[in-house]
């Protein structure tokens, strides 16, 4: 674990912690520096401590490239190191100006192999006055492993986490409980391209060779991941580094779902193969000319592409789940783990989907007493007319309490057609612990809350890619719409609400607060709904 002596202090003031009664309340903001191979990290985070969470204001990298050392003595060039000085000097300015609590800063394998690695980080002290923590490849795997819990919900299932850096690749087998395994490897991107790549396209030998040099690395790994699931188990493959985004990218293009975020895109083995026999192919000029390969990431993506493809088929997984969480979001954790602002990694993951949803609530004043109330009415729906007004199995159930909670965050920038702002806040927004998929289908249900049905022309309705996705988005937003039609009143008037259903009838009663209070205005709205619903479904609704 990273010791507390990697709290850096600014302009020789000492940080203090309010860790009492009031740490509950209090909120911060926090830095995390990730100085890799290829890139220097920067990243912001401001914590709510009521909802044990975090929010990101600021991500920045700088190519630093630690990893093109001596090729003699394998030491850390004075070039590198003056770039990342200079980097390093303009994330501390950055990270001053958000007047954060602290900044936590951690080298990893350039840094930890470098013989003069260590007088490195001295020198950082010295002439930037901050203090750098060398960790270990486990205490990375550890670390990559938090960060993607913290944006990720794992469930009851066991997940493989891989990290491609530029140096090392780290693989952990974690589920929501605990790391069963961490493991990091000195293959990366970086490595690879120095020690290997002399001639680029490379050719079929070179290519042959590679993967036969990635398998036999990746072997004790892998052994050890796989003796450690048990029988019966499916792990979930889920990627983070800039190797896997990149190439989550490419093949969003390619196939013409353009993704603002790839947090939880996935990608098949298909779709993979396809790009990485491309990008062999291509000249690295040519790689730099896709708009999503920066020029350095397109000289190091064929070996980073190799590893993630060699890995792929080692363990045997059709599909790859993005995470673009990882080592800089796991320094957050585990800080607000050891100052108290998490008794443990698991009340970070217990809650995640509710957490953030009420966060993205928060942050666009949505009145919570009200969205509180839509949305029990809405599960109760759903509850009480399953195999009636819907054929769930399950899985909408979370997404219909997410969009229930959400639906009226438009209102934040309009009333007049609030629905559609709301679409687009939440399509745009974090939601932590969703898929890709799961997060434009909130957004749907509630786009479709009110007002119009989905239409092909919209957008909304568009990106859901099949006929499943549409069906659920279709029965959760009719549910909805019921719920928000008896949230009429700033101050409700219904208490509870009582549903009986058989295959052909659907009694609702609307119980008051009060007995004798007139419910004729929710009366009157939720039979406005019952008509729409009576079209679509063909079944009797009644209100008692």
């Amino acid at each position: 674990m990273l010791g507390e002596s990697i709290n850096n202090s600014f302009q020789g003031k000492s940080i203090e912690f309010d860790l009492g009664e009031n740490q509950d309340t209090k909120s911060c903001r926090v830095a995390t520096i990730d100085i890799g191979t290829n890139s220097t990290h920067l990243l912001i985070a401001k914590l709510e401590p009521k909802l044990n969470t975090f929010s990101i204001e600021l991500a920045e990298k700088s190519t630093t490239r630690l990893g093109e050392r001596d090729p003699d003595t394998g030491e850390l060039t004075p070039l590198a190191m003056n770039r990342a000085f200079s980097t390093l000097k303009r994330f501390k300015d950055l990270s001053e100006s958000y007047k954060v609590e602290s900044l936590i800063i951690a080298a990893t394998s350039a840094v930890r192999e470098a013989p003069n690695g260590r007088l490195f980080i001295l020198e950082i002290k010295n002439k930037i006055g901050l203090e750098v923590e060398l960790i270990s490849g486990a205490e990375e795997a550890r670390l990559i492993y938090l960060g993607v819990l913290s944006g990720m919900q794992f469930g009851n299932d066991p997940h493989l986490v891989l990290d491609i850096g530029g140096g090392s690749t780290e693989l952990i087998l974690a589920d929501s409980a605990e790391a069963r395994a961490l493991t990091s490897t000195k293959i990366g991107a970086v490595r690879l391209q120095r020690e290997f790549i002399k001639k680029d396209p490379i050719s079929s030998q070179t290519e042959l060779f590679l993967r036969s040099f990635i398998r036999g690395s990746m072997e004790s790994a892998i052994d050890k991941v796989l003796k450690r699931i048990e029988a019966g188990e499916k792990p979930v493959l889920v990627a983070t580094s800039g190797t896997a985004m990149a190439i989550g990218a490419l093949i969003s293009n390619n196939e013409n779902h353009i993704q603002l975020k790839l947090q939880g895109y996935k990608i098949s083995k298909k779709s993979l193969d396809q790009i990485v026999s491309q990008l062999i192919k291509m000249t690295p000029s040519e790689r730099g000319e896709l708009s999503s390969l920066s020029e350095r990431r397109s000289e190091i993506i064929v070996p980073g592409a190799l590893i993630l493809q060699t890995i792929m088929s080692m363990v045997n997984v059709k599909e790859i789940v993005l995470s673009e969480r990882a080592l800089r979001e796991g320094l957050v954790v585990d800080w607000m783990c050891r100052n108290n602002y998490l008794k443990d990694q698991l009340s970070f993951q217990g809650s995640i989907r509710e957490r953030t949803v009420l966060h993205q609530s928060r942050r666009f004043g949505v009145n919570s007493k009200r969205s509180k109330r839509v949305s029990e009415f809405a599960l109760a729906f759903y509850d009480q007319t399953k195999g009636i007004l819907h054929h769930d199995s399950g899985e909408g159930r979370d997404l219909l309490w997410a969009a229930a909670n959400l639906h009226a965050c438009g209102k934040h920038i309009n009333i007049s057609a609030y629905h559609k702002h709301s679409w687009y806040l939440i399509r745009h927004g974090e939601l932590l612990g969703y898929s890709h998929s799961e997060h434009l289908m909130v957004a749907a249900i509630a786009r479709y809350h009110r007002k119009s049905l989905p239409k092909k022309r919209h957008e909304s309705w568009h990106l859901l890619i099949d006929e499943n996705q549409k069906n659920l988005v279709s029965d959760m937003s009719l549910l909805l719409r019921l719920s928000c039609a008896m949230d009429r009143r700033p101050e409700p008037l219904i208490s509870k609400i009582v549903i009986q259903a058989n295959s052909k009838n659907v009694d609702i009663e609307l119980i008051p607060n009060d007995l004798g209070q007139n419910l004729d205005l929710e009366k009157w709205s939720l039979n406005k709904v019952i008509l729409l619903v009576k079209k679509i479904k063909d079944i009797d609704i009644n209100i008692l």
